[in-house]
């Protein structure tokens, strides 16, 4: 198919579910590349959807679906094989003790859909807080949670749900006199609201470790262990979604190990299938044991299924004999300086802010008001594309266009240093013809 006829054929066949398509016809992918139907490489700094942390076309990934395809790729939902078992003890091993059962699912929203279901049956509550920036998924309940976008036009999003204030340190209003984020009034007041609101049937705070679409957003140190005691106190469940903290991306196997808060309740799914269609819920004996004695149900097509286990323990076997957490420690410092040090140089750069190969840099048309640079923001986007570097930018309202950084964990010194090198060209041509127009 040429490259008019498909450009035609999309605009004819496919349904738009969200933001513009890409311009450019992608043909292929390897590493840390994809390429289009001309040839042209574009350094992936996405990561495909946040979720190829090995790259594409990983050799172990590639073949662990080959083998599993060719010999045991899915089953009746009610069989089990060897390695969904195993996956399940190799997780295990992985997380506290308190995390050490298994639910295997195919996506980040089935698997918080799942969680939300086991909080409620294990609580016998119903009522979920999540943040005001979230993103958990676009079904039922998960979408319910998700307080970002997608709210508008469908009808009730369901009953006993919840937003918290995101802890966006750069444009909070709550300040202490110093001027410094007060992050302690912010959450106190939004448990207040939430507390006022809610009929005392509190069943789960969902909440990201770094909210990711809604703007890169790192909880404060202290912030999760306040959350643990809030939810104990009204005998609720914590549940972290780490689709895109978890396996290594922040420099630690997972998010939540900075805090030293465990959650009830974990979810994974994007970096779990590095790039495929794998997620899994984590949680603890007592509250497998109270949902499966009040009948949890969630009996999926796919539950359970072989293939998806197979890929899963390759994305933990690549990840601990490449040393892929203690790499992205490594190289989460080094991002970080190059964006601090393309802050220095533009003044567009409102903000830097994330942990590991998961960062974020706000765009601002001025410091000092903080006003959002959108055009500024998609221009550099376009202007990184024609120079070989794809960027994802995400334009919540009343912020500036925030790009979120999320390379591969497999990607070299020079990969990485040469998308920053691409994004600084990028936003000096940009910001020069800004200044000539």
């Amino acid at each position: 198919m040429n490259p008019a006829q498909f450009w035609d054929e999309q605009g004819t066949h496919l349904v738009r579910y969200g933001a513009p398509f890409t311009p450019r016809l992608i043909a292929r992918a390897e590493g840390a590349f994809v390429y289009d139907e001309a040839g042209n490489a574009l350094l992936d700094f996405t990561s495909g959807q946040m979720s190829a942390v090995l790259g594409h076309s990983h050799p172990a990934i590639v073949e662990a679906v080959t083998r599993s395809v060719s010999n045991l790729d899915h089953l009746f939902s009610g069989m089990l094989s060897g390695p969904v078992v195993e996956l399940g003890a190799r997780l295990a091993s992985t997380l506290p003790a308190s995390l050490s059962r298994m639910l295997l699912l195919t996506t980040g929203a089935e698997a918080n859909e799942a969680a939300i279901k086991m909080a409620k049956s294990a609580t016998g509550h119903y009522e979920v807080v999540s943040f005001n920036r979230s993103w958990h998924g676009m079904t039922g309940g998960a979408s319910g949670a998700t307080f970002s976008a997608g709210r508008r036009g469908y009808g009730p999003m369901g009953v006993g749900l919840h937003a918290l204030p995101t802890p966006d340190a750069y444009r909070s209003p709550f300040r202490a006199a110093d001027g410094s984020y007060d992050w302690e009034a912010e959450l106190e007041y939004g448990l207040d609201a939430v507390d006022r609101a809610s009929t005392g049937s509190i069943a789960a705070v969902l909440v990201e470790p770094i909210l990711s679409s809604g703007g890169i957003i790192e909880l404060p140190l202290g912030y999760l262990a306040r959350l643990r005691r809030w939810c104990d106190e009204r005998g609720a469940l914590l549940v972290l979604d780490e689709a895109q903290t978890g396996l290594g991306r922040t420099g630690l196997m997972y998010a939540f190990e900075r805090d030293g808060v465990a959650p009830d309740i974990l979810t994974l799914s994007k970096t779990l299938g590095a790039g495929l269609p794998v997620a899994a819920v984590m949680t603890g004996d007592a509250i497998e044991k109270r949902c499966h004695d009040n009948g949890f149900l969630f009996y999926t097509t796919h539950v359970n299924d072989p293939l998806a286990a197979s890929v899963a323990l390759a994305v933990l076997g690549v990840i601990e004999d490449e040393g892929l957490v203690a790499r992205v420690a490594e190289l989460g410092p080094q991002l970080t300086e190059r964006l601090r040090a393309l802050q220095d140089s533009f003044e567009e750069i409102g903000d830097v802010r994330g942990r590991g190969l998961l960062q974020g840099i706000e765009i601002v048309s001025s410091r000092v008001t903080k006003e959002p640079a959108e055009s500024f923001g998609v221009q550099v986007t376009e202007a990184s594309l024609r120079r070989g570097l794809h960027m994802n930018i995400g334009q919540l309202k009343g912020m500036g266009g925030v790009f979120r950084i999320a390379p591969p964990m497999t990607i070299t010194d020079d990969e990485l240093h040469r998308g920053i090198d691409i994004l600084g060209e990028a936003m000096r041509e940009v910001a020069d013809s800004s200044a000539r127009a």
